[in-house]
């Protein structure tokens, strides 16, 4: 049953990670169109490696940003990872160089894939199947997409956009199992959509999880 379950993670977890590697390819020919060159964009999503985070340094540079407005845009959205790692840190009980390794493919996705496991072991096994696999996928991608430059054309076109939101629906759906649940998907869902007129990009989604934070304390 363990080794069942075990393959089931892996599976779906490999499921995600492909499906969100992919769109690194978006990233690369963003980077060099914001006036990055091919270096600094794979060197972001080697060192940075979290996709809002580099799509808004890269959207505020090619809008005529300044790095330091880049920087500190990129970094309010790097908050959430925060608020991750006090999730993840007890659920993988990693120390030391361990703890250091796990935080650098800390993103949306590995958390998603290693949160609710019935054990400490299966919860590894999600996190690191879907980091490990999304930051070499992402890494290679971005080469591939900065190198392929204005011959890319716009990703969108290739719906390589569509691809992070699907993995996301499919990891939320068998989670609405509950009036609450269903009516924190719903509120969040309403809140982000208000909120991107308004805000700037990747905000939305801290909005949105403010949403269920919210949600969470009341119910307590």
């Amino acid at each position: 049953m363990v080794d069942v379950d075990r393959r089931t993670v892996v599976r779906d977890s490999l499921g995600v990670a492909i499906a969100t590697g992919t769109y690194g390819l978006s990233f690369g020919a963003v980077g060099v169109a914001s006036g990055l060159d091919v270096a600094q964009t794979c060197v972001l999503s080697l060192l940075m490696f979290t996709g809002a985070s580099q799509f808004a340094l890269a959207g505020v540079l090619g809008a005529g940003g300044s790095a330091v407005s880049g920087a500190l845009t990129a970094l309010l959205l790097g908050t959430r990872n925060t608020l991750y790692g006090l999730r993840m840190a007890p659920l993988l009980g990693y120390r030391g160089w361990q703890r250091a390794v796990a935080a650098h493919v800390l993103i949306d996705e590995s958390t998603a894939m290693a949160v609710n496991r019935a054990s400490r072991s299966l919860a590894r096994t999600g996190f690191w199947t879907t980091g490990g696999t999304i930051f070499v996928l992402w890494n290679l991608t971005t080469l591939v997409g900065a190198v392929a430059g204005e011959q890319l054309g716009d990703p969108r076109d290739l719906g390589l956009d569509a691809a992070v939101g699907a993995a996301f629906l499919a990891l939320l759906w068998p989670r609405l199992a509950s009036p609450v649940a269903r009516l924190t998907a719903v509120l969040a869902a309403l809140v982000a959509a208000s909120a991107v007129t308004v805000t700037p990009a990747g905000v939305p989604v801290l909005v949105a999880a403010g949403v269920a934070v919210l949600v969470g304390a009341l119910r307590r």
